[in-house]
């Protein structure tokens, strides 16, 4: 078993300690509802609101909630937010988008996907994919998204291939062998655990070998360039480097980034650990990079 009382710093741990505190304990026998609200509720002790002067806008597309953040740009972020596929929405994650919008000067669209268990895969590809396709009527395309919604970005990059800009994954779940690596190294990790991550995949449901569930069964050719970034004490961790590994070996730009000493759902310690503020800094810098006239790729 990791030790993590050497790998995590103090201001992480009470990140964690303070996450864990909003947990009741009998959280997992709860109905979907009740743990949705719960989770909603722990994100909202670690909203920090949004810029002063930024422009939000909700709006339908058919039936899918989305939110716009700031003015039209050439360069849109398409946002998809984390939970599982379970728990999470637009407002769980949205002094997230709104700080990224700013930081970046790009507009940021949180997308509003349905959730399992009343919606199991593909509804929320399904949901992913039809707000990057209206993005891209307008609009050049970066996607990004954390957890879950890193997994939904990657999976719609597999499918809308020359189309997407760049993509920007932030401890994405990406179908992993869960009997090695990372799976078995940190499957009793803080936050999130493997038992957690078999637990919210069964919700999901779907098959293992669809690219659109798991996209690291997919097809690896003309995927845009990418930054994945993972967290060292997460059991997702290998992940990123698999999926980049695969990207590189296929002739494509990509980089993997391990951020030592973090947790899964650390975008919420941004203002509370130097380190997730550090990994913070590198989401918006890749973000920007893949945004440019001339990027460094």
């Amino acid at each position: 078993m990791t030790d993590y009382s050497n790998l995590i710093d103090d201001e992480v741990w009470a990140f964690i300690n303070q996450t864990n505190a909003c947990y009741p304990e009998d959280t997992a026998t709860r109905s979907i509802e009740a743990q949705r609200q719960i989770y909603n509720e722990m994100c909202r002790v670690f909203y920090r609101g949004r810029p002063e002067g930024l422009a939000v806008h909700d709006q339908l597309l058919g039936e899918l909630p989305i939110r716009m953040y700031g003015q039209m740009t050439p360069t849109r972020v398409v946002y998809f937010h984390g939970g599982g596929f379970v728990v999470g929405d637009l407002e769980s994650h949205d002094d997230v988008c709104a700080e990224l919008a700013v930081a970046t000067g790009l507009q940021v669209i949180a997308v509003d996907y349905r959730l399992s268990p009343e919606h199991p895969h593909p509804a929320a590809y399904d949901d992913a994919l039809q707000a990057t396709v209206w993005a891209l009527q307008n609009s050049e395309v970066i996607l990004a998204g954390d957890s879950a919604g890193a997994n939904l970005a990657a999976a719609v990059s597999g499918t809308l291939v020359h189309k997407v800009r760049g993509q920007v994954l932030i401890y994405p779940g990406l179908g992993g062998d869960h009997t090695q690596g990372s799976y078995l190294t940190h499957a009793t990790a803080p936050l999130l655990t493997l038992d957690d991550i078999i637990f919210y995949m069964g919700i999901r449901g779907g098959d293992a070998s669809d690219p659109t569930l798991k996209p690291l069964a997919g097809r690896f050719d003309h995927l845009p360039p990418t930054y994945a970034f993972a967290a060292e004490c997460d059991p997702l961790c290998d992940d990123c480097e698999a999926y980049v590994s695969k990207i590189l070996a296929a002739g494509g730009t990509a980089k993997a980034v391990v951020n030592k000493g973090l947790v899964h759902g650390h975008l919420r310690a941004r203002h509370l650990s130097q380190k997730a503020a550090a990994s913070f800094a590198e989401v918006i810098a890749a973000i920007v990079e893949l945004a440019s006239d001339s990027p460094k790729r």
